[in-house]
């Protein structure tokens, strides 16, 4: 669903008498899972990067940015290429490009492995193939993009472990995807939830999301988020 259509699907709501809707009442929800069996070991100081793609990356980057140990996540788009990298095109669905989040972390405050479990708890639905809610397309689709073999190891054991566990009503959709590079997004999509907090389409479908993140994983909430711009 590209931007007019998510205005669009914003002022029909609103036209219905959604406004009052609480964020209580959307469907979002959090699915209570396992930490990684595998998860990385911090072996030297500083920052890291993760890429990762779970829907549209208003919702997941809000998430990401009241995360303990997080000092940037950034949207934008992984998959494809450079002359691809715009929302217009990535919109269309064939550039071969998700709407992914670069997230900058200090792996001593909060692992590889958490920043997955927060992703598949309650960043997205991970058991939906090529969409998240009212949104379809490749450009949708749920996407781990390591930054290296480590990154890597821990992702595929973290999806076999999901799979295993029965928390899920079906298998992951989830693929583990080479990062050939980080796109970040125009600069109208940072921040997103943060500057347009009333948004029907941030109300219904990411607002749950942020607060998923403060009941599910309290130790790793921080109420307030670090923003791109």
């Amino acid at each position: 669903m590209n931007f007019q259509a998510k205005t669009f699907c914003a002022t029909l709501a609103a036209a219905f008498g959604l406004l009052g809707m609480g964020a209580s009442n959307a469907a979002e929800t959090a699915f209570i899972i396992p930490a990684p069996a595998v998860d990385q070991t911090p072996d030297a100081a500083g920052q890291e990067k993760a890429v990762i793609a779970g829907g549209c990356f208003w919702g997941v980057q809000a998430v990401f940015q009241h995360v303990k140990g997080v000092s940037n996540a950034v949207s934008g788009y992984a998959g494809g290429q450079a002359t691809t990298a715009n929302y217009d095109t990535v919109s269309n669905g064939s550039s071969g490009h998700a709407e992914a989040i670069e997230i900058t972390y200090d792996p001593k405050q909060v692992t590889y492995g958490q920043l997955l479990q927060i992703y598949f708890s309650v960043a997205h639905d991970p058991t939906q193939l090529n969409r998240q809610g009212p949104d379809r397309g490749t450009q949708y689709r749920s996407a781990v993009f390591p930054a290296n073999d480590g990154q890597r190891k821990v992702a595929e054991a973290y999806i076999a472990q999901l799979n295993k566990s029965g928390v899920y009503s079906k298998a992951l959709a989830t693929t583990v995807e080479p990062l050939k590079q980080f796109y970040p997004a125009e600069g109208y999509h940072q921040d997103y939830l943060v500057k347009h907090p009333n948004s029907m389409y941030i109300v219904i479908n990411d607002v749950p999301k942020v607060e998923n993140l403060a009941k599910t994983f309290p130790g790793m909430w921080r109420d307030k988020p670090v923003l791109v711009n």
